[in-house]
């Protein structure tokens, strides 16, 4: 049996992130799902699996109204809900489905907490480990907005736009201080800071592959600025790239998004 299970949509950078840190302190992580599309066919559970056509009626006892990110009844059981009351995924469960655990930086938390290794993924001590909160607390709320953005790529607005593009300069900036000072983002060595804020940063940076879209309604993507205003955080994404796990989830993306 796995140590954590996690039901999402597929594929997910923010899934990527606890398979990355699973893969980097040996611990077992299954993940279970479908694309976005499909997910309304599946009963969000513990044991989350797909219904039959005659198991998807409105009269179900499981059949929830949808609200962030998906539209129509979704299939939630009433343990699904306890374990996870905001009804979302990325949706983590311990070993045995009594634990939730829910928003990707605190399932990737989980992750390395439940390795027995040595990994320092999340730091040495009280104050290191709270220096890396920082940043994936920061990170969440990049994250958060970059997910509303990307939503409204096919009828962007001024409003939304300069929201991004200000929670882009406002984290970027950061980032690069960090990175003139310190080989990593929370400090000498790799930890989930920069795990996290990896994926989520390359998340966001699909949106050049918007590029049309937002010009259909007089938007440019606002990372055009990304390798020449933010060269640290433009290295460290490439250098972390290349390291064979990252490499495994995200160097399509890499190639997509930055290029060689």
């Amino acid at each position: 049996m796995a140590d954590i299970r996690i039901f999402s949509y597929l594929p997910n950078p923010r899934v990527w992130k606890s398979l990355i840190a699973a893969e980097l302190c040996n611990v077992d992580v299954e993940v279970i799902g479908d694309k976005p599309a499909a997910l309304g066919s599946w009963l969000w559970d513990f044991n989350a699996h797909q219904l039959s056509e005659d198991e998807r009626s409105d009269d179900s006892p499981y059949a929830r109204k949808s609200r962030r990110g998906f539209n129509g009844t979704l299939f939630k059981t009433d343990a699904f809900l306890e374990a996870h009351p905001f009804g979302t995924v990325p949706a983590a469960f311990s070993s045995d489905g009594n634990v939730g655990v829910f928003e990707s930086n605190s399932i990737l938390r989980a992750v390395v907490r439940t390795s027995a290794e040595d990994h320092g993924l999340y730091g040495y001590d009280h104050q290191s480990a709270s220096r890396v909160d920082s940043f994936l607390d920061a990170d969440l709320v990049f994250a958060r907005e970059a997910q509303v953005y990307l939503l409204a790529a096919d009828n962007m607005d001024q409003a939304t736009a300069e929201r991004m593009a200000a929670a882009y300069e406002f984290f970027l900036n950061g980032l690069e201080q960090a990175l003139t000072t310190s080989h990593y983002i929370a400090g000498d060595e790799l930890t989930i800071a920069d795990i996290g804020i990896c994926c989520d940063v390359f998340q966001f940076l699909r949106e050049r592959l918007l590029a049309s879209k937002l010009a259909s309604n007089g938007f440019t993507p606002i990372s055009d600025d990304l390798e020449v205003q933010y060269p640290q955080v433009t290295q460290h994404l490439r250098q972390l790239s290349t390291r064979p796990v990252f490499n495994q989830y995200l160097g399509r993306e890499l190639q997509r998004t930055l290029g060689p």
